[in-house]
C-alpha cells in the first residue's frame, strides 16, 4: 500500500486547526561541515514536543473513536501526541511505554491526561501489551509508525516544507519505525533526495534495505526511546524502497556532540533523535556538494533541559 500526495493533502486539510505549521531558520554557510545552504524544521515547537502531533491528529479525525477511547504503544513522542490529540478532542487515552522511556517524556503523558503503563524493557514488549489491552476494551488503536493514516499525517512534514523551502535538495530525517520518513518520502517522491539517518542501536531501517525485508534487530544506546523500533514497519520500508535514497548510521558519541552543538550554537533543546541529522553532517555520515541545499528535520525536543543548562 501507497501513501498518495493526495492522502496528504487531505490529511493536511483535516489537521490544519489542530497543528502548528511549524517554523524554518536557515544557517550560515560552513556550520557543521555544511558547505552549501542549511535549513532546520524545528518540529520541537509542534504540540506535545515533536512531529507525532500530527499523525495522531490525522487518525483520531480520520474515523469514529469508541467509547473506550485510544490506546498505542510508544517510546514516548508518540503516546505524548495521542494523549494530546485525545485530551483536546475529548477522549480518553491509554498509553503503554517501555522502562527505557525518558522521565520527561512519561511526565508529559501523564500531563495530557492519560492512564500510563510502564510494561517490559522495549518498544516491543509495550506494544504486545497494547494489543492485549485493546482487544479487552474495544479502544481505537493508534500505532506509531504502520498505518496510513498516521504515515499521511507525517507527511504534512513534507508538504509544509515544500512551500517554505522550494528549493530544498536534500533532507535529512532520523528513522524509528519508519512513519516519518515514510511520509515525507511519499510527499516528495524523488524531487527531493531524502536521506534516514539511524544510530548504530538502532539500525531497523537500515538493515531492511540492506536484507530486502524488515528484520528484526538489537536495540540498544542514547536514542533507543525514540528510534528504537525492532523491525520498521512494512508501510514505510515499502515507500523506503522507492523513494529514499539511502540510510546512514551515525554513533552515540555523534549523536551528543550534535544535541550540545545545537544547544551551544543556536539555543535549541533537541533530544537525541532530532540531532541524528545533524549528526550525519558532523562526523561525515552525509557529506553536501559545496552549493547544495540541505534540510534537516529536528523532529523533537523532548530532553531533559537539565543536561542542557549545566554546559
Amino acid at each position: 500500500m501507497k501513501i498518495s500526495r493526495e492522502d496528504i493533502e487531505q490529511a493536511a486539510r483535516r489537521v490544519a486547526a489542530y497543528v502548528r505549521q511549524t517554523p524554518v531558520i536557515s544557517l550560515e554557510r560552513g556550520i557543521w561541515n555544511c558547505p552549501g545552504h542549511l535549513s532546520l524544521k524545528l518540529e520541537q515547537l509542534q504540540h506535545s514536543g515533536s512531529f507525532k502531533a500530527r499523525g495522531a491528529f490525522n487518525r483520531l479525525l480520520s474515523q469514529p473513536v469508541p467509547q473506550a477511547g485510544v490506546i498505542a504503544a510508544s517510546g514516548g513522542n508518540h503516546g505524548a501526541a495521542v494523549a494530546y490529540a485525545a485530551q483536546q478532542l475529548g477522549y480518553h487515552a491509554e498509553i503503554f511505554v517501555p522502562e527505557i522511556s525518558a522521565r520527561v517524556k512519561v511526565e508529559r503523558l501523564r500531563s495530557y491526561g492519560a492512564d500510563v503503563h510502564i510494561v517490559g524493557a522495549t518498544y516491543a514488549d509495550a506494544w504486545l501489551a497494547s494489543e492485549q489491552r485493546a482487544r479487552e476494551t474495544g479502544a481505537l488503536v493508534v500505532h506509531a509508525y504502520n498505518q496510513p493514516e498516521v504515515v499521511a499525517g507525517q507527511g504534512t512534514v513534507g508538504y509544509e516544507l515544500s512551500r517554505q523551502l522550494p528549493d530544498l535538495d536534500t533532507l535529512l530525517v532520523a528513522v524509528g519505525g519508519g512513519g516519518l520518513i515514510g511520509g515525507i518520502a511519499s510527499w516528495f517522491q524523488n524531487t527531493v533526495r531524502v536521506i534516514g539517518v539511524e544510530t548504530g542501536g538502532t539500525a531497523s531501517m537500515y538493515r531492511a534495505l540492506q536484507s530486502g525485508a524488515p528484520v528484526d534487530v538489537e536495540i540498544h544506546g542514547l536514542a533507543a526511546d525514540a528510534l528504537g523500533a525492532r523491525r520498521v514497519g512494512e508501510l514505510a520500508f515499502e515507500i523506503a524502497q522507492r523513494y529514499v535514497e539511502r540510510v546512514v548510521l551515525v554513533d552515540d558519541e555523534a549523536v551528543a556532540r550534535a544535541q550540545l552543538s545545537l544547544w551551544n550554537d543556536l539555543r535549541l533543546v533537541a533530544e537525541p533523535s532530532a540531532a541524528a541529522g545533524i549528526a550525519a553532517l558532523q562526523a561525515g555520515a552525509y557529506k553536501p556538494a559545496p552549493d547544495e541545499h540541505v534540510g534537516v528535520l529536528i523532529c523533537g525536543g523532548n530532553a531533559q533541559l537539565e543536561a542542557f543548562l549545566i554546559k
